[in-house]
């Protein structure tokens, strides 16, 4: 799988364009847990991932995580160029969920052609209108949605992005996902076991009644 391939807007940039972003093109491989993007303070450049797994997120004053969006296979991270958009100032995380190969645009190319090519600047805000709707349907769980049903939605997402009834999975990970604290999410899969939705063990979440997390997600 080439990067001419999966860049959505190749095609429409002419010979010089191609050539700036090809003679700059940072081909990367990294370990699940590699922290790629960490703030306003870091501009790494746009990400484009061959393959993998990646998860952006913004950290509260006391240390709290909560992701705003993941990104798999030929997804585009822009928030990992934000210095190149001046309206972007709050501060996101993005670290590997997996091991990930991705190529990378370093932010001051991007941002050359980005104002000289039409193409690729409506794309750019095509993408970001994209990723700010990420964060306002977030906003709305937080806002609108109890914890169970936000919990029942986690666990559906994870089994449909591992495509697997079994998660490897920290209660943890889960409360850093959701915004929330361990021990919260621990009494919550607990309720969902003595209701027989799940089984729990040490590191892995089976889910045994689907339909019960899908009523649960949406009643």
């Amino acid at each position: 799988m080439d990067f001419q391939n999966i860049f959505p807007v190749w095609n429409q940039l002419n010979t010089i364009q191609k050539n700036q972003i090809l003679g700059s093109l940072n081909a990367q491989k990294v370990k699940k847990g590699t922290l790629l993007h960490n703030g306003n303070a870091d501009c790494a450049g746009l990400f484009l991932i061959k393959s993998g797994q990646l998860r952006a997120y913004i950290l509260s004053d006391e240390g709290r995580e909560i992701t705003i969006y993941r990104l798999f296979d030929m997804d585009i991270c822009l928030l990992s160029a934000s210095c190149i958009m001046r309206s972007i100032q709050f501060e996101v995380i993005i670290e590997a969920e997996k091991d990930t190969e991705l190529w990378v645009i370093p932010a001051e190319v991007y941002k050359n052609i980005m104002e000289q090519s039409a193409p690729v600047a409506n794309y750019t805000n095509e993408l970001m209108a994209s990723r700010f709707s990420d964060v306002m349907w977030l906003l709305e769980q937080i806002l609108w949605k109890s914890l169970d049903k936000r919990v029942a939605a986690f666990l559906l997402e994870e089994s449909s992005i591992e495509q697997a009834s079994e998660l490897k999975i920290t209660h943890e990970t889960i409360a850093k996902h959701l915004g929330s604290h361990r021990e919260v999410i621990t009494r919550m899969l607990r309720y969902f076991q003595n209701e027989g939705i799940v089984q729990l063990s040490r590191g892995t979440i089976v889910i045994l009644d689907r339909k019960k997390l899908e009523q649960l997600q949406n009643p």
